[in-house]
């Protein structure tokens, strides 16, 4: 997700590497993980341009197909990984960045100078009925391993090294590297937003439903919202996505609440919009989603894409259940988490035997000791 100007400064990883100078910004207290995209949606809105394409032209059809961006994970990660779930359950690291400009084509899905700002573990159950997401704060303090770069490099593995610093470093497969290290668990695929196209989409699908528990006002993000119900059209979306210094601790422990909440709110819009009711509309909007999304080779086109969405479709946002990786604050670093081990092992071992992530487990976590200031209508 795009950073805001303002308190942001340079990150230097552990191995004393040059990282680029947009890193997270230093705030009083450990921020959390901006909530990742709403994969569901995305994936809806493929799936109802596929729809509408697959009654149309075969121009259209390749025209989408090129429009999504794919990185081939396996073959840059190699045989190092943990070993596929074979119950029928599916794990998918879903990131949110601004990773779409002066690209060049490096990492496969254009990564250079950009930064993925948002991470999340969804975990798929084997009926694929419900689903866990578990996001993992970016200023998390982790063991990065060992990667390529997109230059043909190496970057070490580091000691203590931000976990968002995994991704400018070696983009995509780094962090699903990194994800896999911490968790044990195997990304079956991945599905990074360009936020760049977040708005663009929200405006299109006409807007999210959200209620508000209490007044927001953020001047960094722009955001000024009332309590009460609100409908946000894009720019306001936006805003609320990058919102931290207007609730909780002004930290991303309080952002990715009111991200967490945007996605359920998401979800439920797009279960509203018919594609098949509005081609042309729909074409539009899958053309943007399209547009805004990269995946690795295994989900990068349309068909699979839509194949997806159909796996998804039965899990509504009361069977998504949405936390956040266990975490402290850095007593040496006012800017930084780090994990809570054993609770951490605790939420992984559970996604690794398909079970739900039990409460105890982030009871102790600094990321749940507020409620969320913003919820999905119900």
């Amino acid at each position: 997700m795009p950073h805001m100007s303002g308190d942001e400064h340079q990150a230097h990883p552990a191995d004393g590497s040059a990282v680029p100078p947009y890193g997270p910004a230093r705030v009083r207290r450990a921020r959390r993980t901006p909530r990742r995209r709403a994969l569901r949606y995305l994936t809806w809105s493929a799936l109802g341009l596929v729809l509408v394409g697959a009654g149309g032209t075969a121009y259209a059809w390749q025209h989408l197909n090129g429009n999504i961006k794919g990185t081939d994970v396996d073959a840059v990660l190699g045989d190092d990984r943990p070993g596929h779930q074979h119950d029928g359950s599916m794990n998918i690291l879903l990131l949110g960045s601004d990773s779409r400009a002066g690209t060049h084509g490096q990492y496969g899905s254009g990564i250079a100078g950009a930064r993925a700002d948002t991470a999340m573990v969804l975990h798929v159950d084997k009926g694929h009925k419900k689903a866990s997401v578990v996001s993992i704060p970016r200023d998390t303090m982790v063991e990065r391993p060992r990667c390529a770069t997109g230059h043909g490099g190496t970057a070490p593995a580091a000691h203590e090294a931000m976990f968002n610093s995994s991704y400018e470093v070696g983009g995509p497969a780094c962090t699903v590297k990194t994800v896999e290290d911490m968790s044990g668990l195997r990304m079956d695929h991945y599905l990074e937003v360009d936020f760049k196209g977040f708005q663009k989409l929200i405006d299109e699908v006409g807007g999210v439903d959200i209620t508000t528990h209490q007044a927001i006002h953020d001047p960094d993000s722009g955001l000024s919202l009332d309590a009460g119900r609100h409908t946000l059209k894009g720019k306001q979306a936006l805003e609320l996505v990058r919102t931290r210094h207007g609730v909780g601790d002004g930290s991303d422990l309080g952002r990715i609440q009111l991200q967490q909440a945007f996605v359920k709110a998401l979800i439920q819009r797009a279960d509203t919009v018919d594609p098949l009711g509005h081609p042309t509309k729909a074409y539009d909007l899958a053309d943007t989603a399209t547009k805004t999304i990269s995946a690795d080779s295994g989900l990068a086109s349309t068909d699979k894409l839509l194949g997806l969405g159909k796996e998804l479709k039965g899990i509504s946002p009361g069977r998504t259940d949405m936390v956040t990786m266990p975490v402290t604050y850095d007593t040496q670093d006012a800017g930084r988490v780090l994990p809570l081990d054993k609770a951490s092992h605790r939420v992984w071992d559970a996604l690794r035997h398909d079970r739900p992530v039990p409460g105890s487990a982030t009871r102790d976590s600094v990321a749940a000791r507020t409620d969320s200031p913003v919820s999905a209508p119900s």
